[in-house]
């Protein structure tokens, strides 16, 4: 018996337009973030919402632009280095 470890799946930059026709592209049980200056895209599994390390992100979101997300999604306010780190931790969780 095994088991599946999340996957972070890391997309290209692109525009809110392009953003929301590609929301077909996103598993079930995943969302995509938007991450660093480029806003570039990685979809992550809801799981890590449950994480108090990704719940400080979304504070930092929520501080910054609060409900209103330019890029049409969950856009993260901090380096990318920083979001990898952050949730480089959560694998074997």
């Amino acid at each position: 018996m095994g088991f599946r470890l999340p996957v972070i799946r890391r997309a290209s930059s692109f525009t809110a337009r392009q953003a929301s026709s590609k929301s077909e592209d996103i598993p079930k049980g995943y969302f995509p973030v938007y991450v660093g200056e480029k806003q570039n895209r990685f979809v992550i599994p809801i799981s890590y919402l449950n994480q108090h390390s990704f719940q400080d992100l979304l504070r930092h979101a929520e501080e910054e632009f609060g409900y209103d997300h330019p890029m049409g999604g969950l856009t993260i306010p901090c380096s990318e280095d920083v979001f990898q780190h952050t949730i480089s931790c959560f694998k074997g969780q």
